[in-house]
């Protein structure tokens, strides 16, 4: 067996482990028939709302990468962009922005915070890796909350790279973000959902591929990015796949669970445990 051969072996079962651990983060059926909302929730307030938060107070290690990767100035490709939480605060150092994302609405929202700090970002509709070529190069890419959603990983990191001149920042939470709602699935619903997988099987992955990927773990900051404890519930209810005649039992849960409603935030602390990830290219 050659070496090659050795090395592919831990990069396979990676890969393996790590599509077969989000498939199981599919919702049964009978669960999702019963309701007429999709239960894969995107809140563009919310993503609005952190956005604004972050560009008007960057901090941060994955900021801090990208900041340091920006001098002299230079480039940003933001990879499932959202409302630029990534990108946003790093326009004093940028040249030229280009957003990548599966949402219209999301891109618009970018579109018009980068254009009141008087730059016009680029606007790529689509999923990565299918649209980089039409992405482009950058100085610097972005790629923040966004690999949960990627079975299909080797071929996505591999864009990312090949779309760098200087550095890939990632950013994720150490365990999957909706482990939190977890009791509150058992609770309503009887089910026992997964756990997996992980930002440090993501690592492991990274240096299966030979990627020299550096790791840093901190604590996100609680910053409040529901408008109101009802909002909180309405989405966490969302999540849950459970009508709004039920809003009231999951605001009750919520508050079981540790939610102040004064104080609005994600369930639980897995949201709030952050790794940045990055490689220089």
């Amino acid at each position: 067996m050659t070496n090659a051969d050795n090395q592919a072996k831990p990069l396979s079962a990676g890969l393996q482990r790590w599509r077969s651990d989000l498939a199981a983060w599919a919702i049964p059926e009978h669960i999702t028939a019963a309701v007429t909302e999709s239960p894969w929730v995107l809140p563009q307030a919310v993503f609005a709302r952190r956005a604004d938060r972050l560009a008007a107070a960057p901090s941060g290690p994955s900021f801090e990468r990208a900041w340091a990767a920006l001098d002299p100035p230079g480039s940003v490709l933001d990879v499932g962009s959202g409302a630029g939480a990534a990108s946003l605060p790093l326009l004093a150092r940028c040249t030229e922005l280009t957003a990548v994302d599966s949402t219209p609405d999301m891109l618009e929202l970018l579109a018009q915070r980068a254009a009141a700090a008087g730059l016009t970002a680029r606007l790529v509709c689509g999923s990565w890796p299918a649209v980089a070529a039409e992405a482009g190069q950058a100085d610097v890419v972005t790629c923040y909350h966004v690999t949960y959603n990627v079975p299909d990983i080797e071929p996505f990191v591999a864009a990312l790279t090949s779309a760098a001149r200087r550095i890939v920042v990632v950013e994720m939470t150490a365990v999957h973000p909706l482990v939190s709602l977890n009791p509150l699935w058992l609770k309503f619903h009887g089910l026992a959902r997964p756990t997996g997988p992980t930002a440090a099987e993501f690592l492991a992955i990274l240096h299966a591929m030979g990627i020299p990927a550096r790791a840093e773990h901190w604590q996100r900051s609680g910053g409040r990015d529901y408008a109101s404890f009802a909002e909180l519930t309405d989405i966490t209810r969302r999540r849950l796949c459970l009508p709004p005649e039920r809003a009231g039992e999951v605001g009750c849960a919520l508050e079981e669970a540790g939610v102040d409603p004064k104080h609005p935030m994600e369930l639980g602390s897995a949201g709030r445990e952050a790794v940045t990830i990055w490689w220089d290219v």
